[in-house]
């Protein structure tokens, strides 16, 4: 798969546990590891606007596209 979800690498440079993003997403720690091992279909607008706002960080902080 071309995109890399790069999300684990934010968190531990924002010292944040998935547990805790999921929380302040009202996502359940599943459908977050959906996203962060890369095997989600896609991904809602708002839902990656909330992780960026979380995180402090742009989106392409969190997804790369590698051929």
């Amino acid at each position: 798969m071309p995109i890399i979800v790069n999300l684990d690498v934010m968190l531990a440079k924002r010292k944040m546990q998935s547990k805790e993003l999921a929380e302040k997403l009202g996502i359940t720690p599943v459908n977050l590891s959906i996203l962060k091992t890369g095997k989600a279909k896609g991904v809602r607008f708002d839902t990656l606007e909330t992780i960026c706002k979380i995180l402090e960080c742009q989106p392409g902080d969190i997804l790369e596209f590698k051929e």
